[in-house]
């Protein structure tokens, strides 16, 4: 597999093979899999062999109608059916709502999930891209992330709680004071993909508010929480009137019998599913101990399944991907194609205790081997290295500044041989400016989490503890930038970046440095004069020049950017 390792991930569209792909590249048998964010516990091995024993079933037949499924999952989670519509994964309801409700422009906080800003640049949306600074731990600030889509006029707004990558949460109460300072945007999207996983509030959920409100739709996973990516099915809750517009539109049979047959079997499983959610919390812990004691290595507070985990100064990111694939068999999430992330940047799903270990000691060869010759090379200082890891995705976001382009299908098969924009060298950080009590509170980097924690009984959450204590925001002021005059309407000029900073104003700065492991000098994303597409990026090395296709469907399909995650 070594020699066959770069050739498989620049030959995807998403952010890294699948497991089929790797595994008929290997001896037969897969990676340890750090890389998709997938519950390890559940299904259970009895719930897999029902699914197997009722696999010639399921395969022949038609699954039910959508409408049928969808009143069987409303039975379980006490939604009303006419606020439900359920999706073949998340992907096909975020394209849904790009394509039905999203007009003019959708602002989201970067980094996040890859489709939330690819998917509405495909169609020609502009894109306003909220930089999450390195310098506050990623945490986002709703205050200002208000101010910002006021000062771009932007028409949609795109929460993800927790969010991927780096598993920051927000409190229920802060999300709804967002939601109605918003309530004359055209849309507010929260995307609790990841939810079901944290545990810093009993009922952190905005599923039954968004129901009563006549611009706000929640889009939840199914098989994130059910460790059945493989499915794919989720579901989005909105007012009927939301809901049913983009269930109108979905095909007729967009579920298949495995999402069919997991579905009804959920009621039978309710406890060995809670209790699979609280081995996740359970694991979380553990792995952040276990990686925090590797030396500079930075780990942040997380809510969902995964840490997001800064490399030692020095390390590269796809270099350790590689090496940790082709000499330990295991697969990590590198986030140098994440808008707003860089290859120093991992995202590791948390597995159990015996995985971590392996990962721990596969992670302490790669980066502190004494092996020169195989040693992870130092950043590049060139200044010409920047790249999201996708040239495609690169190109369209320098050459319009996250405004998107029409007809981008058509011209894919010219942009590969094109040269990539010229990339201006990054803005040094801001000076730290007092804070006042708005501004955002930083989130701890490193071991952050308490060295014991009470077990709870099987198939209950772990016992709750104060948001401040776990190192995450409290819930958001009380006052929130008026809505304009004319909701909707644009500003007769608009600020020339789709990825602009808010404008300075007192208790809205990046907050100083607070002393992160591996954090020298006063470097951060954030500028105060606005993000350029290259500056909210930053990889560390060149991406070499995709490979052309030798037939087939040619290079249209290569530009879905980031499909999984």
């Amino acid at each position: 597999m070594a020699g066959n390792v770069t050739s498989l991930f620049r030959g995807t569209a998403a952010h890294s093979p699948s497991m089929a792909a790797l595994t008929r590249e290997g001896d037969g048998a897969g990676p340890v899999d750090f890389c998709i964010p997938c519950n390890p516990y559940f299904p259970t091995p009895a719930m897999f062999d029902e699914l197997a024993g009722r696999l010639r079933e399921i395969i022949t037949y038609y699954p039910s109608s959508a409408d049928t499924i969808t009143s069987e999952l409303c039975s379980l989670l006490q939604l009303p059916p006419q606020c439900v519509a359920m999706g073949n994964g998340s992907t096909e309801l975020i394209t849904w709502i790009d394509h039905l409700l999203v007009r003019e422009s959708l602002a989201i906080p970067v980094p996040t999930f890859g489709r939330w800003t690819d998917q509405p640049m495909e169609t020609g949306k502009r894109v306003d891209m909220f930089p999450l600074q390195e310098s506050t731990g990623f945490a986002l600030d709703l205050a200002s992330y208000a101010k910002f889509i006021r000062s771009r006029g932007t028409k949609v707004a795109v929460i993800c709680n927790p969010n991927n990558p780096d598993g920051g949460f927000l409190p229920r109460q802060s999300v709804i004071q967002f939601m109605d300072a918003m309530a004359d945007l055209d849309l507010v999207v929260i995307d609790e993909s990841f939810l079901e996983f944290a545990d810093a509030e009993s009922e952190p959920s905005v599923v039954e508010d968004a129901v009563m409100r006549p611009n706000v739709i929640v889009l939840r996973s199914l098989g994130k929480n059910f460790g059945l990516h493989g499915i794919r099915f989720g579901y989005m809750v909105a007012n009927p009137s939301l809901a049913g517009k983009v269930r109108s539109m979905l095909p007729k049979w967009n579920l298949n019998s495995f999402a069919e047959t997991v579905v009804f079997m959920l009621k039978n499983h309710g406890k060995e599913y809670m209790e699979s959610l609280h081995m996740v919390r359970r694991d979380r812990l553990d792995m952040a101990r276990q990686l925090s004691a590797l030396p500079g290595l930075t780990i942040y507070p997380s809510q969902g399944n995964f840490l997001f985990v800064r490399l030692p100064v020095g390390a590269e990111g796809t270099v350790v991907r590689d090496r940790l694939l082709t000499e330990h068999r295991i697969l990590v999430r590198e986030c140098g194609n994440k808008v707003g992330s860089s290859s120093r940047f991992l995202r590791l799903v948390v597995r159990p205790q015996s995985d971590v270990r392996r990962l721990v000691a596969g992670l302490e060869q790669v980066l502190y081997g004494s092996r020169q010759e195989t040693a992870v090379p130092e950043l590049s200082n060139s200044g010409t290295g920047y790249g999201s890891g996708n040239a495609m995705v690169d190109r369209l976001v320098g050459a319009t500044n996250g405004a998107g382009m029409q007809g981008l299908a058509a011209q894919a098969n010219a942009w590969p041989g094109q040269p990539a924009p010229a990339v201006p060298q990054p803005v040094a950080a801001a000076a730290p400016q007092p804070s006042l009590p708005s501004a955002p509170q930083p989130r701890p980097a490193a071991s952050p989490y308490p060295a014991q924690q009470p077990a709870a009984a099987p198939g209950y959450p772990a016992p709750q503890q104060p948001l401040a204590a776990q190192g995450y925001p409290a819930p958001g002021p009380a006052s929130w930038p008026a809505p304009a005059q004319s909701p909707g309407a644009m500003p007769a000029q608009m600020p020339p970046a789709a990825m602009q900073a808010p404008a300075p104003s007192p208790g809205l700065q990046p907050a100083a440095q607070t002393g992160m492991p591996g954090m020298a000098g006063g470097a951060s994303m954030g500028a105060q004069g606005g993000l350029t597409a290259a500056q909210v990026r930053g990889r560390t090395q060149p991406e070499p020049p995709p490979p052309q296709p030798s037939g087939g469907w040619g290079a249209v399909g290569a530009i879905l950017y980031n499909q999984a995650g």
